[in-house]
């Protein structure tokens, strides 16, 4: 059985614009939520960790590959979402935590990582050595064919550890591989100014280095399953803006990799774009479409919007706690600064602003500390025992409100909260559609 990225692949090769999104998070409801769209469209459903959120030593979220795994397992088994249709990909594998150690060092446990993931079922491997290790030239950046046998070290680590996996599991999937140097920063633009699109000439050079290199060590077999290459197509975000998809820009990459068939592009940062620039991207060979930011965005949202009606709800009842959920965050992010503070800049009073509703979303770091999920819950709770009235659903949620009033969605905040993320989703299930490529013969015809 062809792995669903090379599924897609194929039909993408017999003239059908078709794609896959990413979810680049670890949030439960943002992973359900993804699934329940998955369910609709009869598909799979592709969820991706990053180094620095999952690694071998539990990274910021506590969980080693195996961990990220079951968590991501036991959702689907909650909600009744088949096992076989989770494809789990790692995001960044590569040397970016331990950047400041020395070189060797660096890719000895960037090694390690690979191997932890691969061991774990995950099967879309996205080799990242993109970054300046200690003990590395000035010119570094330049050199693509150091970037590439680092590339291939990470392949060779990922293929010993499927050889071992198989043993166990011999329906699995080989593993699929993205290359690419030029990645943006993992999780948003950190200035918002200086997109430069790849040029066709690091495209080209970057994948002729890479091929070159996994030749060259042996690798002609996992070569074949390099389905994609990381590219800048001009699509970022900050603070407060983003930068969209001007097709036109990309239109020398798109015709550059005509030549490559097989291969696709791989758009990190895809966030806030809107549906028809999610669509043109996919149209233009962007196939894999990361979202990460944008949906834990969206739960924010979500939560700040419900918690304005449970304030209203429990003016009736004074009895019961109200959730100070936006507090709570506040009090959190003000305590443990380090996820934000980099980011975050001007006057006290803009930081707060920032805080709570950047489109860099740091909030979504916060959302798993302790004091955090106990406010959420008491959110939950409180909008479970006293349901809010049509009045102010009408007010807060009114997309929702009308999917209540046509019997569409209950009243509930669990599902109000999967509703709201859901939006975002669909655009990006609007992107990946599948449609036929017109011809301008086929074009003419129809005029």
């Amino acid at each position: 059985m062809n792995h669903p990225i090379k599924e897609m692949i194929l039909q993408r090769m017999n003239g059908i614009s078709i794609g896959m999104y990413s979810v680049c998070s670890a949030n439960e409801f943002v992973i359900q939520a993804a699934m329940m769209k998955a369910t609709e469209r009869q598909g799979h459903v592709l969820v991706e960790a990053t180094a620095n959120q999952v690694n071998q030593f539990g990274g910021y979220t506590g969980m080693e590959p195996t961990d990220f795994y079951d968590f991501v397992t036991s959702i689907a088994q909650k909600n009744h979402f088949p096992i076989q249709n989770i494809v789990l990909g790692g995001d960044h594998l590569g040397p970016l935590v331990w950047k400041n150690k020395p070189a060797d060092e660096a890719m000895q446990l960037a090694e390690k990582l690979v191997e932890a993931y691969v061991l774990a079922g995950f099967s879309k491997i996205h080799l990242d050595t993109s970054m300046k290790l200690g003990g590395d030239s000035d010119d570094f950046y330049q050199n693509t064919e150091l970037i590439a046998k680092r590339g291939a070290m990470l392949c060779q680590a990922s293929e010993r550890a499927f050889v071992q996996y198989r043993i166990g599991h011999p329906e699995a999937l080989e593993p699929v591989y993205v290359i690419g140097s030029e990645v943006p920063v993992p999780g948003g633009a950190v200035e918002e100014t200086g997109i430069h699109v790849t040029t066709v000439s690091d495209f080209e050079k970057t994948l002729e280095a890479y091929h070159r290199v996994f030749h060259i060590q042996g690798l002609d077999q996992a070569w074949n399953r390099v389905v994609a290459v990381v590219v800048q197509p001009g699509v970022e975000f900050g603070d407060e803006t983003v930068h969209e998809y001007h097709p036109e820009q990309a239109q020398a990459l798109k015709n550059a990799l005509a030549g490559h068939p097989g291969i696709l592009f791989e758009g990190h940062s895809t966030d806030y774009q809107t549906p028809f620039l999610l669509r043109e991207m996919v149209k233009d060979g962007i196939a894999i479409l990361k979202v990460g930011p944008a949906l834990t965005y969206s739960l924010r949202e979500a939560l700040f919007l419900l918690e304005e009606i449970e304030r209203n709800v429990m003016v009736l009842h004074l009895e019961q706690p109200l959730s100070r959920l936006s507090d709570v965050l506040e009090e959190e992010m003000l305590k443990q600064p380090e996820y934000w503070e980099k980011y975050y800049h001007g006057t006290p009073e803009k930081q707060r602003f920032s805080r709570k509703f950047s489109f860099s979303d740091r909030i979504r770091y916060y959302i798993p500390f302790p004091n955090v999920i106990q406010a959420t819950n008491t959110l939950m709770t409180n909008l479970k025992k006293h349901t809010p009235s049509y009045t102010l659903l009408s007010q807060f949620l009114p997309i929702q409100y009308r999917k209540i009033r046509a019997h569409n969605l209950v009243n509930d905040p669990v599902a109000l909260l999967l509703d709201y993320i859901e939006m975002t989703l669909e655009d990006y299930e609007y992107a990946i559609e599948p449609q036929p490529v017109k011809s301008v013969a086929t074009d003419c015809e129809t005029v």
